[in-house]
C-alpha cells in the first residue's frame, strides 16, 4: 500500500497534496483498493465552494458507491474531467492521473489537522 509522505490525509481515506494556496485531492490507495474497480466519478462544478469534510462527489466501483469527502474548505478549480472516459485511473494511479479536483483553499493552514503519512498509515493497520 502506497502512502506518500508529501501528503495529508483522512479519516475516510482521501488525500490532499498542497500547493501554495491550493490543493489537489483524490482518494488514497487503500481506498481504490477497497473500493475494486471503480466505474464511475460523479465530479462537482468548477466553482463550486465546499467546506471541509462536505460531500464534493460520488466513486462508484463494481463493490459499492461511497461519497467523496472534502480535505479542505474551498472553491473548485479544476476536475480531472479524463476521469469521465477512464475512471479506472483512479485504480491505476490514484496519487497520480487519478486525482479529483483542485481546490483553491480558503485557509491552507487547516489542513494541519488532517493526518500525516505515518498517522494515515497506523489507521488503515488498525482497521
Amino acid at each position: 500500500m502506497q502512502v506518500p509522505e508529501e501528503l495529508r490525509y483522512t479519516k475516510d481515506h482521501e488525500w490532499i497534496r498542497l500547493e501554495g494556496g491550493r490543493g489537489t485531492v483524490g482518494i488514497t490507495d487503500f481506498a481504490q483498493d477497497s473500493l475494486g474497480d471503480v466505474v464511475f466519478v460523479e465530479l462537482p462544478a468548477v466553482g463550486r465552494k465546499v467546506s471541509q469534510s462536505q460531500t464534493f462527489g460520488v466513486i462508484e466501483s463494481v463493490k459499492t458507491a461511497s461519497d467523496l469527502f472534502s480535505p479542505a474548505a474551498g472553491e473548485v478549480i479544476a476536475i480531472n474531467e479524463a476521469l469521465a472516459d477512464k475512471p479506472e485511473l483512479v485504480n491505476d494511479d490514484p496519487y497520480g492521473e487519478g486525482w479529483m479536483v483542485r481546490l483553491r483553499l480558503d485557509n491552507a493552514s487547516a489542513t494541519n489537522e488532517l493526518r500525516d503519512a505515518k498517522s494515515y498509515r497506523e489507521l488503515v493497520e488498525a482497521a
